[in-house]
């Protein structure tokens, strides 16, 4: 693949630090002065700010979105001979964290539009589990896509009715919402992750977990500390090192204050891909009712298109690409062992012809035209 130097970045960091580099230094500064490294008194600040903006009564942050899960799960004993439901297309965290447990992962399938994970075949995945009957039905994890919500309203119907404790994974939607409430308390618990390219990102790994419930927000406090007690030598549970750090916290509150107007500037962006794109090429369909973050923003080629092709026209017109994600989970080898051999079409089909085009606050209206008038090129020319 030929490489140019990108005009525009696919993600601009550098551009938003310096919009709150003053904040940001004041905060970095604060804790190169206090020396409390971990769990310093900002993780606390910031704890309380994400719980408010979220609308959740308990936000227990952590080291990364995929310690996260880990937590979540091992708070409710999800192990062995246990079946935890996900979506096939998504990050492979969403499953390598019930193997770790010893669970199982059992993957189903997604709406080829929306690409969040579909009801309707979760419900037939259930359904052909119980009749095995060598796995037990235990949790379901909705994966909030690209920044755009998953079906929550059908995902909890269907786990109340099974009897399933329900996952959020927000890593990549925090700030989305739905029927007017933001993410964060639609399911049983909430993971987050601040990976640095997340629309709320740190400069590392981070993450957080959002909860209803006091006692489990005791415990994942617990959990995230090595299972200590009320000291830090009375050891209750196994647990992990799972802590965020004060630098990370500081990173975020200030990055907080300007998240609102991020949001808005990556619907911005969005939208007018949406009509731009949309006569050469299929745009993501918008969830009903709902605001996304816009973490990613991918679109479907045609069939007959050779992919590899357009992200070469592409890259040589100042214009990156990426592939979310060229392979589903139950095609990974370190999954394929562990799939059940059910049909898993839309996934298949969407890791073949998805492709993600840049998109982040700081990108401007030429920017954001010229990556437009790009693909609708490099489309048309191959057709």
């Amino acid at each position: 693949m030929a490489v140019t130097k990108s005009a525009v970045p696919f993600l601009d960091l550098p551009a938003q630090q310096a919009r709150i580099r003053d904040d940001l230094r004041r905060r970095l500064d604060a804790v190169l002065a206090h020396c409390q490294f971990i769990l310093g008194p900002e993780v606390a600040e910031l704890e309380r700010e994400l719980a408010r903006f979220c609308g959740a009564k308990h936000c227990v942050s952590v080291s990364s979105g995929t310690d996260a899960l880990q937590i979540a799960m091992m708070a409710e004993n999800i192990g062995r001979g246990d079946a935890v439901f996900l979506p096939a297309f998504t990050y492979t965290a969403t499953a390598e964290v019930p193997l770790v447990l010893g669970a199982t992962p059992v993957f189903v399938d997604v709406d080829p539009r929306t690409f969040q994970i579909d009801p309707a075949h979760l419900r037939r995945r259930i359904a052909e589990v119980r009749a095995k009957g060598t796995l037990r039905p235990r949790a379901v994890i909705g994966v909030d896509l690209f920044g755009q919500p998953a079906d929550w309203p059908a995902l909890s119907a269907i786990a109340l009715a099974e009897g399933l404790f329900t996952i959020d994974d927000l890593a990549q939607s925090f700030g989305a919402s739905l029927h007017g409430r933001p993410l964060g308390t639609q399911a049983d618990t909430t993971a987050t992750s601040f990976f640095p390219s997340k629309p709320l990102g740190a400069y590392g790994d981070g993450g957080a977990l959002f909860t209803e419930s006091d006692e489990r927000a005791a415990l994942y406090r617990s959990l995230r500390t090595h299972g200590e007690g009320t000291t830090r030598y009375e050891v209750l549970r196994t647990g992990m090192n799972g802590r965020l750090d004060s630098i990370q916290a500081a990173v975020l509150l200030s990055k907080l204050t300007v998240f609102p107007d991020e949001l808005i500037a990556r619907e911005k962006i969005a939208t007018y891909y949406d009509q731009r794109l949309g006569n050469t090429l299929t745009v993501p369909a918008r969830v009903p009712d709902s605001t996304a973050a816009w973490a990613i923003y991918s679109v479907l080629l045609p069939d007959d298109i050779d992919r590899a092709a357009v992200q070469d026209t592409l890259l040589a017109d100042g214009v990156p690409t990426a592939i979310y994600y060229p392979r589903p989970l139950h095609r990974q080898p370190a999954y394929r062992e562990h799939h059940d051999g059910a049909a898993l079409p839309v996934s298949d089909h969407l890791a073949d012809r998805i492709l993600a085009l840049p998109i982040h606050p700081d990108m401007d209206e030429a920017a954001a035209c010229h990556v437009c008038d790009a693909v609708v090129a490099a489309v048309s020319r191959r057709k």
